[in-house]
């Protein structure tokens, strides 16, 4: 079976995020007041074969952790769907 995944990477709440912090004073000083809490991720998609949705489910995640990410500093979220 073929899945289609989507893997998400954020720094874990209370890791400083400077990126985040840019985009929000940019936000604000481009007149777009009250917006806070801005956070930055990056998002991740592939296609996996696998004999299953756990199978796949797992595969990813075990990329997601060793190779796309810093488990240390980043949290980890992984969604499939049928391809």
């Amino acid at each position: 079976m073929r899945f289609r995944a989507k893997v998400e990477v954020w720094l874990r709440h209370g890791i400083a995020d400077p990126e985040g912090h840019t985009v929000s004073e940019a936000i604000n000083a481009l007149g777009y007041p009250g917006v806070t809490d801005v956070r930055m991720g990056k998002v991740i998609s592939m296609s996996v074969d696998a004999e299953s949705r756990d199978v796949a489910t797992h595969r990813v995640f075990e990329i997601a952790t060793s190779l796309l990410s810093n488990p240390v500093l980043e949290d980890v979220m992984v969604e499939l769907e049928e391809a």
